[in-house]
């Protein structure tokens, strides 16, 4: 008896990965911006944690709504294409077949088999056959503005939380440096894993983030250190 050989795909992930990982890279490094910044112009302990919190605050409810709203947008294009399709569908389906018959002749089938396979494929699901191979909507990429803003901000939280534990328990000189270090090993870590998930190379993943997380490291030290009294710590 023969077994059926079943791949594993990542497109299925994209959606909410895309998500996450946008969102705890833009926690991690936006909070721990804020408050390398302050800590290399010598605010002192209660201030950089006001700060760190507040920005962990907005940014979640930023990343969250900016989400939902950019998701819910794409949504609403997909639900207008969908009536389109079902309008077409009714009033014009000869033409919604040839449509499709051009669609996977232009994809390499030959005449005979391409109008085989579009009316087979009209009398099971017509309108799924079109959203699928004339759109590009499937379930793996359907917009879901609830799960994407949700992901978003839990992902956040999660990415604000470093800086804010070290700001919290680091008791060392050079406060400012060790939140650079263990931001930018975070970052790595992130990369890597979103690119692991992805099915993607982990160092070009690691290292892309990496290059953007030690510039706005950088900037954020340097405009502290210009405008305020020097580091603490």
């Amino acid at each position: 008896m023969s077994r059926i050989h079943r791949e594993t795909h990542n497109l299925h992930n994209a959606g909410w990965l895309r998500a996450a990982v946008l969102g705890a890279n833009d926690g991690l490094i936006s909070t721990a911006g804020l408050v390398v910044g302050m800590a290399a112009a010598g605010t002192e302990l209660k201030t950089l944690l006001l700060t760190a919190a507040a920005g962990l605050t907005a940014g979640a409810f930023s990343m969250a709504a900016g989400e939902y709203v950019s998701v819910s947008s794409q949504a609403d294009v997909e639900k207008a294409d969908r009536a389109t399709e079902e309008r077409e569908l009714a009033e014009r389906p000869e033409f919604e077949l040839q449509e499709l018959t051009a669609i996977y002749q232009q994809r390499g089938l030959s005449p005979e088999l391409a109008a085989q396979v579009a009316r087979e494929l009209t009398a099971k699901d017509a309108l799924g056959a079109h959203l699928r191979d004339e759109l590009g909507i499937t379930g793996h990429n359907e917009a879901r503005p609830l799960q994407a803003a949700l992901a978003s901000a839990a992902a956040f939280v999660v990415g604000a939380l470093l800086p804010i534990l070290i700001v919290l328990l680091y008791r060392g000189p050079g406060l400012t440096t060790a939140l650079i270090g263990a931001t930018l090993a975070m970052l790595a870590v992130l990369g890597a894993v979103a690119a692991r998930l992805g099915g993607a190379p982990m160092l070009p993943g690691a290292a892309r983030v990496l290059f953007w997380g030690a510039l706005a490291m950088g900037a954020s030290a340097l405009i502290g250190k210009l405008f305020g009294a020097g580091p603490i710590g």
